[in-house]
Formats: C-alpha cells, structure tokens, sequence
C-alpha cells in the first residue's frame, strides 16, 4: 500500500519546530517557525521537525485522506507508524473516506490498513456521544486531524473537526490540528453567514459561506465560539510561510484532490459560487472533467451565458459552453450552460459570481427549479437567497441582505487569525 499511495499522492512538504501539550480545556496556538523562501511548511513538517513533542505518551489516531502527504510523497500513517515516537494507533477517514474513493455523501466503511495493520474507522455521520464513544473503543489519548480544506462552509471536512472537537471534549481527549493552505487564500470572508435553524453537517455553526481562514484558525474559533461551554483541550501547529494573500499555486506544494469532485485548485476557486447549484435542478458539473467550473442543463441556452456575463461582476467572465456529464445530474444528457473563465482571482469573488448564475439562470431558462427539499437554504444558511432570487432581487440587492450578517462574522473571525496579511492588504 505505500508503494501505491506514493504513486496516488503525488510530492509534498518537508519541516519546522513545535512546543509541547496543554491539558484539556486549553487551547493553543504553537508559533510560527522562520519562514524558508520558496514554500510553505505545513504543519505536519513542523509537528514532524520537533519530534512529535506534542504527541509524546499519547496514543493518538488520525483524522485524514489522500491530502494527508508529507514532502517525499508518503502518507502521514505510513510515517507516523513507522516512527518510533509516535504511538499511533487508529485511522479515521472523512466523507469521501480515508483514501478518497466515495463520492458525496458517502464514505468507505471501517477496515484494517494493509501496509500497516492500523484499523481504519469510518466517522462519516457520526457525531456527539456516538462518536466520543468511537474515540473511547479506539483506545486513543488524542485526535490528530490533517485534512485540506478548501474555503467553503459546506464543504464538510471543517464539520468533521468541529465533530471530532466536541466529541473528543465529551470523551476527554485532546485534539491536535496541523494546518495547511486555504488554497483560495484568506483576505476575507464572504457570502450570507449560516442562521442557527438551517444547520446540518453542510453548516454546523454561523459562519460565512466563504470563511477565509484555514483549519487551524477555524478549530480556534469553535473552541472560542461554539463549544465555549465545553472546550476541548486544542493544540493548533500553524504553516510557516503561508500569506493571506496566496493562492494555492503560489504554495510550493501539490494539489492533492481532497475529494473526487475537486480535481484542481481552480475548481476549489469556483466552488464557494457554483455548489450552489446543488440546489437546483442544474447541473453543477459533477461527472464532468471541470466539475463546479461548468453548471448546465438539457435546454439551457446561450442566452444564459450572455446574460450572466451582461452582469459585468469583476474578475470573471461567463461563456456558453457544452458539457455531457457521465453522472449525477443529467447523466449521459447534452446540457448547454455556462463556464466561468476566472481572469483575475484577486477580484473575482465566488460567491457573487454563484448568486448570478442563479439569478440569471431563472430569468432565462424556463426550467429553471429549486430542489423540492429547498437544500439551496441549507447551503446559503437560510431561505433569504431563494425568496430573493424569486423575486426578481438582483445581485448586488442580494449581497446587501447578508452585509451585516458578514460583517458581524468579520470582527469574530478577526480574533481567531494565525497569519496576517501583507501591510496595505485586506486580511
């Protein structure tokens, strides 16, 4: 199995230093080490570089997928097993699960890692006690979690940690997170912050669609924020190198496909805008070779395109394009559509450019519908962008509904920010 994931996973990061462990109820941030021009230093290397301190005398199972890479192509369980200062002794997979394999809203079940004989426990849909109970039956001290996110707050892999958070608190363990990129960057956040009553595992908490921050940085505001009542002990290793600015190509590092349906970092930078078209009767490009990078339907026009690109929003141009998606949505179907051609990424803001996909879609294609279960209020975190666009709002009408949500978010997020952005930059 190291052979093959070496061949899967392509190359990644190598060191840094670290600091030892709180005991729980404690939450910590370990300094940045000195930035090497060049690269980021994800947490891992770090953690790795200071000889797992933070890890010593606990037995400690592993939050993580095909993204969990370290900088000579192998998998952090490979590595940490086979290190004599690591007590590693259980593997938890995500949505999508440990190696990758499932597509959304699935996982791969509980099994035995053949390269390393670790058990590999499925935590997909398991939250609260039931999960703390997993934790306890693991035999673990500590919940290591290094997963690549990408920015959105339905993306679930941040739902995962805040779960592993709160349960471990309920179990008594402590939890570790070793960051890495925001690959869409972290100037800002952006989009309508979630309302309480339309929470699920697309959307635990009240954050912004568009959150900005990385996984260290949101792990600090749960504890900060939402588990404030029972804070789990946390240990956060942050990057060394990594600007708010950034991108992920300007990284150094590989893109890993944290899941199926996110081949590259230009999908990630669509992502926050276009997955919102899972809420509709369109495709969002799933099947696709550019999923979230073409959304489309059997009928759809170049009327749509002409019309969405009419909208002048910065950063991005809108095409007509063609596309046959091989499943999900109009699987084996022509679907005529839109793709977006991002041209400047510091300008183009996704989740404005997915607001007028959606506006633009119902005034010009007369099969336009909402998914019977309303899940689009799930994803924008209530029902004003759907009554909105059923209106007749604009986007700009739109964007202001949540302006005071967001900038509400901004100030709370503010106080949970690891790296700083570059004097004169927004942050």
């Amino acid at each position: 199995m190291t052979l093959s994931r070496r061949g899967l996973l392509g190359l990644a990061g190598t060191a840094g230093t670290l600091g030892t462990a709180r005991a729980p109820g404690a939450s910590a941030a370990v300094p940045a080490a000195a930035p090497e021009p060049g690269r980021v230093r994800t947490g891992f290397e770090r953690l790795a570089a200071d000889g797992y301190a933070v890890l010593a005398g606990q037995k400690t199972g592993l939050v993580t997928n095909p993204t969990g890479i370290t900088a000579d192509a192998r998998h952090l369980v490979d590595v940490m097993h086979a290190d004599e200062r690591v007590d590693l002794v259980a593997v938890f997979g995500p949505e999508h699960g440990f190696r990758g394999t499932a597509q959304a809203g699935g996982s791969e079940g509980a099994s035995r890692d053949p390269a390393t004989g670790l058990p590999v426990y499925d935590l997909y849909g398991l939250s609260g006690q039931k999960l703390a109970d997993l934790f306890t039956a693991a035999g673990i001290d500590t919940v290591v979690f290094d997963v690549q996110d990408v920015g959105a707050r339905f993306y679930t892999y941040i739902w995962t940690l805040y779960d592993c958070m709160r349960a471990a608190a309920l179990a008594g363990k402590a939890v570790v997170v070793l960051d890495r990129p925001n690959p869409v960057g972290g100037r800002g956040a952006a989009g309508p912050v979630l309302e309480r009553p339309y929470a699920s595992f697309v959307g635990r908490e009240p954050i912004a669609l568009a959150h900005g921050m990385t996984a260290a940085e949101l792990a600090l505001l749960f504890n900060g924020e939402f588990l404030a009542d029972n804070p789990v002990g946390l240990r956060t290793v942050r990057m060394a190198g990594w600007r708010r600015e950034s991108f992920f190509g300007e990284s150094g590092l590989p893109w890993i496909a944290p899941s199926p349906n996110m081949p590259t970092p230009d999908t990630a930078l669509a992502y926050a805008g276009t997955c919102l078209f899972e809420g509709t009767n369109l495709s969002e490009g799933r099947g696709t070779t550019t999923p979230f990078e073409v959304v489309g339907a059997e009928g759809a026009d170049r009327r749509w395109a002409q019309a969405a690109d009419a909208l002048g929003l910065p950063g991005v141009w809108f095409r007509e394009t063609w596309f046959t998606p091989v499943f999900s949505k109009h699987a084996g179907k022509v679907c005529g559509g839109v793709r977006l051609v991002v041209h400047d990424r510091d300008a183009f803001d996704p989740v404005r450019a997915g607001i007028g996909l959606l506006v633009t879609a119902r005034r010009t294609w007369s099969g336009f519908a909402w998914r019977a279960d309303h899940w689009i209020d799930r994803l924008t975190g209530s029902d004003r962008v759907r009554t909105l666009v059923d209106a007749g709002a604009g986007v700009e009408e739109i964007a202001g509904d949540w302006a005071a949500g967001l900038a509400r978010f901004a100030a709370v997020r503010e106080r949970y920010l690891l790296y700083r952005s570059e004097p004169g930059r927004p942050g």
